[in-house]
């Protein structure tokens, strides 16, 4: 069933494998049309209990290689430092539950706050079954930090990449289609890794020829450089880290 997932991920141990350098965030669908999503967002246990929350929109791409956004809430609440995933009907995959665990040490790093006594609760909407890759990492970090500092995310700004535990972004897949989902949502600034402002594609191309009485073809990959901001008709920087990317 095509649904609306409300998803969370709690305290995995685990370690990025070294061959995710062009993973992505993916968002799986199912294939049974016809039903009208449903929504799952729940609210806190106690809202009375909540501290501070930040929403950030987070760049994916679905199982056909399209562009789309998902929406991230961080949460503090009193607790007892726990990280809390707030799953309904979807599916985190492992690389993705480690990219939490990492944002949440990065925010706690950079605002300097002992957590000990809170719990932070990360929440990801989704028109999806399965959420998928490390490329959140990035917008994760972002929301943490503001919702532990009791800052607003501009709406019009959206980021990518994989989070480092020193705070670094790394890159990620998918660019110029994440780009394109950017400007689709109304954002007006679009942050990448180093290096991913351009892109390169590749368009297949048959070649023929005669050898004696035969003709031999094959397909060739022809490359072309993209600048992502031209291509997706947004505006694209790139960022070192999420220190960079909070400025």
């Amino acid at each position: 069933m095509k649904a609306v997932g409300v998803l969370v991920v709690g305290i995995l141990a685990g370690i990025l494998l070294g061959n995710m350098f062009f993973s992505e965030t993916r968002v799986i669908y199912s294939q049974q049309p016809g039903n009208s999503p449903i929504t799952v967002v729940k609210p806190l246990p106690d809202s009375g209990l909540n501290i501070s929350t930040a929403s950030i929109s987070v760049p994916a791409v679905d199982d056909n290689g399209n562009g789309v956004t998902t929406t991230l809430t961080v949460s503090l609440v009193p607790g007892s430092g726990r990280i809390l995933a707030n799953i309904d009907n979807i599916l985190f995959f492992v690389d993705t539950q480690n990219s939490i665990r990492t944002a949440k040490s990065v925010g706690e790093r950079h605002a300097r706050l002992d957590l000990s006594n809170f719990d932070v609760i990360y929440t990801i909407e989704a028109e999806a079954a399965v959420v998928e890759g490390p490329s959140a990492g990035a917008a994760l970090a972002a929301a943490t930090i503001a919702s532990l500092e009791g800052r607003t995310i501009d709406p019009s700004v959206l980021i990518t990449g994989t989070i480092n535990n020193d705070g670094t972004i790394g890159p990620v897949g998918g660019i110029l289609e994440k780009a394109k989902a950017a400007k689709a949502s109304g954002a007006e600034l679009f942050l990448v890794p180093l290096g991913q402002s351009t892109e390169t594609t590749y368009e297949n191309s048959r070649f023929c020829e005669q050898i004696g009485r035969t003709e031999v073809c094959t397909v060739e990959q022809i490359p072309h450089k993209v600048d992502v901001s031209s291509e997706a008709g947004i505006e694209v920087i790139e960022v070192r880290s999420v220190e960079d990317s909070l400025e």
